[in-house]
């Protein structure tokens, strides 16, 4: 199998950019960009550390940030797993990029900057639910933000599937990667309830 090992081969292969791919980038949050990132409820956080690269699902029963200003948000870091892997790679690199995904839309926008960990008491109260705040606050300045064309959504038939009987389910993983030791048929079915209590 041939490798490509040079960004000239590379482009070679695809030809110039379109002329919008260019265009539709802004360095800061423009007022429609604003809007389609403050009203976005998920988003995937990309980060880059020793570890190696880490992709995590972030969401929220609102907005996913808060837009502190516009070449500013701010990501709560809610109850998880605690691997961390992604606020180590902040910690360490700092490099980090957003896709936010708003369901029915096509549109996907992506976010690109640089990001710190923050646990000042105010910051984390702007995200409190109740009595609970997030353990830490991911503050990212922006370098870029744009669009992504709707293609990938568009032949995947993201929006208008579902798939999940194609795919196992986290407790057969569980199940299999512990020899039956842990998840299994009774740990999918009460998933739901057992993590309301610990959403935030």
């Amino acid at each position: 199998m041939r490798r490509i090992e040079t960004v000239g081969d590379l482009e070679a292969l695809y030809g110039p950019r379109v002329p919008a791919a260019v265009s539709k980038v802004a360095r800061h949050l423009t007022p429609l960009y604003r809007a389609w990132v403050a009203n976005a409820r998920f988003c995937i956080l990309s980060t880059v550390g020793h570890g190696g690269v880490h992709g995590s699902p972030r969401g929220d029963d609102g907005a996913v940030v808060h837009v502190a200003d516009a070449e500013t948000l701010w990501l709560p870091d809610w109850r998880g797993n605690n691997r961390i892997e992604a606020l180590r790679d902040i910690v360490e690199d700092g490099r980090v990029a957003l896709l936010f995904l708003v369901p029915g839309s096509g549109t996907t926008v992506r976010v690109n900057g640089t990001a710190f960990l923050t646990d000042d008491e105010a910051a984390r109260s702007r995200f409190a639910k109740g009595a609970r705040m997030p353990a830490t606050v991911v503050v990212i300045h922006i370098d870029e933000v744009y669009t992504q064309c709707a293609k990938a959504v568009i032949r995947s038939g993201l929006w208008s599937r579902d798939d999940r009987d194609t795919v196992p389910t986290v407790g057969q993983i569980l199940a299999d990667m512990t020899d039956g030791e842990e998840g299994g048929a009774e740990y999918d079915r009460t998933y739901v309830e057992r993590s309301k209590p610990k959403l935030w």
